[in-house]
């Protein structure tokens, strides 16, 4: 069970940290073994799309609380409520889904739940943010919390393992990969890029997790899939002068 893993969780059904992230089309699973992570690079005016909003860096501008009825402005006020991660500044796919007050108003706790309520820690957490960015190819996503990640006590090395997409039988003595980092890596990826998770990782993660662990591992990676949809859609930019940190896949 996440509880008796010694480390905590942090981004919802599916939420964001600062940007968010992600069911998009994905790769497969012989891909395996990526070439080596190319160099970043710094996002410049000329990437930014015709039709993005400077405010938002997205197809629509930021939403304001004035612009809502009585019942956008109370799901707006959940947002932006003292404590709350959007408290000082709106950014990111959040602020799209401001635009259906209703979906945000009942999808909003459940995205705080599942980066930081539920029993794994925010070093977990992170690596399975990682690895459905990976699998869904979201740059924002990735960009976002790579620094995250390594805030959390990340290991270097098992991001780059993730990023480079590494099977997970040839990574060899990786700082940090247990049992439950290798778990988190191939339930992601079969979840995302497969017919189905495996029967034999699933039995795996009840053993590693429990039954609540496993429902919020899954409730995690489904989010950061709807997230990425998000960013898609709206297509969400990286502001200029910010790193992309993920390799062109697509």
């Amino acid at each position: 069970m996440w509880r008796y893993i010694i480390v905590t969780i942090g981004c919802a059904v599916l939420a964001g940290a600062c940007a968010a992230g992600d069911a998009v089309e994905s790769e497969s699973a012989t891909e395996a073994a990526a070439p080596p992570a190319a160099a970043s690079r710094v996002v410049t005016e000329a990437d930014i799309p015709a039709d993005i909003n400077r405010d938002s860096w997205a197809r629509l501008p930021l939403p304001r609380r004035e612009q809502f009825d009585a019942d956008g402005q109370r799901a707006y006020d959940i947002v932006r409520s003292p404590g709350s991660r959007y408290e000082d500044s709106l950014w990111g796919p959040v602020a799209m889904w401001l635009y259906s007050p209703g979906m945000i108003e009942h999808l909003f706790p459940a995205s705080t739940y599942l980066r930081y309520g539920t029993d794994k820690d925010q070093r977990l957490t992170e690596l399975t943010i990682l690895a459905t960015a990976r699998e869904v190819r979201s740059q924002y996503e990735w960009t976002a919390h790579e620094p995250l990640a390594l805030t959390a006590g990340l290991e270097p090395e098992i991001i780059e393992l993730v990023k480079e997409r590494r099977p997970l039988e040839d990574a060899g003595d990786v700082p940090g990969l247990g049992d439950v980092e290798r778990l988190i890596i191939e339930f992601t990826r079969e979840a995302i890029s497969e017919q189905r998770v495996s029967s034999e990782t699933f039995a795996r993660a009840r053993e590693l997790l429990g039954d609540r662990g496993v429902m919020d591992l899954t409730g995690l990676i489904g989010y950061y899939n709807f997230v990425n949809i998000t960013l898609k859609s709206f297509d969400v930019q990286l502001a200029p002068g910010r790193e992309w940190l993920l390799p062109d896949l697509w």
